[in-house]
């Protein structure tokens, strides 16, 4: 895989690492039950609202053999950075809230271009640091229970989740702990629609809330695989609201 595709991965994987802990296994029968348990199993509501940043670095890696360093950073309201770096070359994609930009030197575009509407809007649903089982009515997204399957070796909940500009993800809820233990989407890549699986483990705790340190994703139908180790988290890191301002918008501000 070139290092264009790596990063392409990168992103549309990182975006989906979100935060969760451990609850007690008990058998839940509604969805109203699972998403209650899984929001305490993340700490609860309240210890949920009160993170107001995030970063998480690591490494990507490849079946290819190919490796990228990855930092990805989160500020509410809504602003997000990814940034991946191969070989000293770092490309970035950031949303401020309102407008998307990307600086892609793999795709030969080393300067911040913005991103168009649709890519905005995902990576508005992606900042989310609450996750899209908190207020989800609110931010019009609804949510299915399908029943109980298995996933990553376990038993888990399988939840149809559809966002408010049509986007449909499957989650898989571990049915012992109440983690995410994985998720499947269909994306456009390079063209073409792709179906994106993602396994989240080696959960550990981070100032009383726990993470993934080691996501996996395969597309169906292709031979490479990522696999992100992730190495550090920080709970509430100072992070400049510049971070997420395109360099040529930073005066119109």
């Amino acid at each position: 895989m070139t290092p264009r595709g790596v990063a392409r991965l990168v992103l549309a994987v990182m975006v989906g690492a979100a935060l969760a802990a451990a609850a007690p296994a008990t058998q839940a029968q509604t969805l109203d039950d699972i998403l209650a348990r899984h929001v305490a199993a993340r700490g609860g509501l309240e210890r949920i609202r009160s993170v107001r940043s995030l970063r998480m670095t690591g490494n990507a890696t490849t079946g290819s053999g190919a490796s990228v360093m990855v930092t990805r950073e989160t500020k509410r309201p809504a602003r997000i950075r990814l940034e991946f770096t191969y070989q000293g070359v770092t490309g970035v994609y950031a949303c401020d809230g309102e407008r998307g930009w990307r600086v892609s030197p793999f795709d030969g575009s080393p300067d911040p271009r913005p991103l168009s509407p649709t890519e905005t809007q995902a990576a508005i649903e992606q900042a989310d640091i609450d996750g899209p089982f908190v207020d989800t009515a609110a931010k019009g997204v609804t949510v299915e229970l399908l029943g109980r399957v298995p996933a990553a070796g376990r038993e888990a909940f399988k939840l149809k989740v559809t966002f408010g500009r049509g986007l449909v993800r499957y989650h898989y809820v571990d049915a012992e702990t109440y983690l995410l233990s994985r998720t499947e989407a269909t994306r456009t890549w390079r063209g073409q629609t792709v179906h994106v699986a993602t396994t989240f483990a080696d959960y550990r705790q981070v100032r009383g809330l726990h993470f993934p340190h080691l996501i996996e994703s395969t597309a169906r139908g292709r031979p490479t695989s990522l696999r992100i180790i992730v190495d550090t988290v920080e709970v509430d890191p100072a992070i400049d609201d510049g971070r997420f301002i395109a360099p040529d918008m930073t005066a119109a501000k």
